[in-house]
């Protein structure tokens, strides 16, 4: 039985033949350390690097690269800005439809004195523009919102948010792992100071890979220190970017998929990702249309989110739904709270979470209509093995 794989936000697959191409590229004939040496190797590897931040640049139209810096995923970057940000005394705005590697931080940092402030979503599970900028308000030092949500693909409106943002001085935190490369990303017409990306899912590079914007130069705190191949004659760590934060060798083998990952999306155009993957969700949706048994969540129809989609069917666990689905019709979906369980509590499915299916850049239809007719077989057996 040929397995269909639904876990693109986890991490997408297949990949461009391009990014294991760079990858080994650079593990045959790169073998430098960028950044640490002269010879031929070393400034091959830190070209690598070079190239792949200012594609990331050109992507998300950030005028400068060196604001790119580099992180093994989207919740080092995350830590980096919350930690390097926020002291007890400050306040500091999220949603309740964040990810753990934003809540656990918060959660940690509000035992510490940091003021946090949860704006609940809506039943549907959507972040209501409106009521998230009528809790910013002056004074706050931070506000934090996902730029979709992991559980049910619902978008944020974040340029909505980011302008009450910029009138006030509040900088803004954007997690951006489910949409760096899925939704087109402007940081100046979003007004985005900070924002946060998986190199592993949306911009279809390797796993180990991920960056932070920082539109302040200096305003974060490091979250580590160490050896950066520059300023070797000193003890204290730079100033200057990215240096300051990218202590310790940088996972160059990734970077170069990374950037191949990006050289694909820019010539394909992320807006006919963000396409492909609405037309999918739509598929989806109208292949299940009036199932008994099947309950979805998030927004209404496909418009407002990314290739999300989290369902339950009646009389059976998520669990084993997810297993009877890859057991019986190879379908590779991800099941229980997807690391946000405050998301759940917002969709009333806490504490057994949810079936996800979500699609990527090479998601065939074919696939997306098994899939609907798998959920549909499962319902109408009301969950029993045959």
């Amino acid at each position: 039985m040929r397995t269909r794989y639904f876990d693109n936000a986890a991490t997408s697959w297949p990949k461009p033949p391009g990014v294991p191409r760079a990858v080994r590229r650079c593990l045959e004939r790169g073998g430098g350390n960028a950044g640490r040496s002269g010879h031929a190797k070393a400034l091959e590897a830190s070209r690598t690097v070079l190239r792949a931040r200012e594609l990331l640049a050109e992507l998300f139209r950030i005028a400068d690269p060196s604001r790119i810096l580099f992180t093994k995923n989207a919740t080092e970057a995350l830590n980096l800005a919350l930690y390097g940000l926020l002291r007890p005394g400050d306040r500091v705005v999220t949603s309740s439809m964040e990810h753990n590697s934003v809540m656990r931080p918060l959660r940690h940092l509000a035992r510490k004195g940091v003021a946090l402030e949860v704006v609940p979503a809506s039943a549907g599970g959507v972040i209501e523009a409106a009521s998230f900028c009528a809790a910013v308000t002056a004074g706050t030092r931070l506000a934090v919102v996902t730029h979709a949500s992991n559980v049910t693909g619902a978008v944020t409106d974040v340029a909505a948010i980011g302008a009450h943002c910029r009138r006030l001085g509040v900088p803004l935190l954007v997690d951006a792992a489910q949409t760096a490369g899925s939704l087109p990303i402007d940081v100046e017409a979003l007004g985005v100071d900070y924002l946060a990306f998986s190199g592993h899912k949306g911009l279809l590079g390797p796993q180990g890979t991920g960056g932070l914007y920082v539109r302040a130069e200096d305003a974060l705190e490091p979250l580590q220190r160490g050896g950066t191949g520059s300023r070797s004659d000193r003890e204290e760590q730079p100033e200057f970017l990215p240096d300051r934060y990218e202590s310790g060798t940088l996972n160059t083998p990734g970077i170069a998929g990374l950037g191949a990952g990006v050289q694909y999306l820019l010539h394909r155009g992320v807006t006919d990702v963000q396409a492909h993957e609405q037309g999918l969700l739509a598929m989806f949706l109208e292949g299940m249309a009036g199932t008994p048994g099947v309950s979805t969540y998030g927004p209404a129809g496909a418009t407002g989110r990314t290739g999300v989609l989290s369902l339950n069917l009646s009389g059976l666990s998520c669990s084993e739904a997810g297993t009877q689905l890859e057991d019986r019709f190879g379908l590779l979906t991800r099941v229980g709270l997807h690391c946000a369980p405050l998301a759940h509590r917002s969709l009333g499915t806490f504490p057994e979470g949810t079936v996800r299916f979500s699609w990527g850049a090479f998601t065939r239809p074919g696939d997306v209509r098994a899939a609907a007719r798998a959920v549909r077989l499962l319902a109408a057996a009301g969950g029993r093995r045959r």
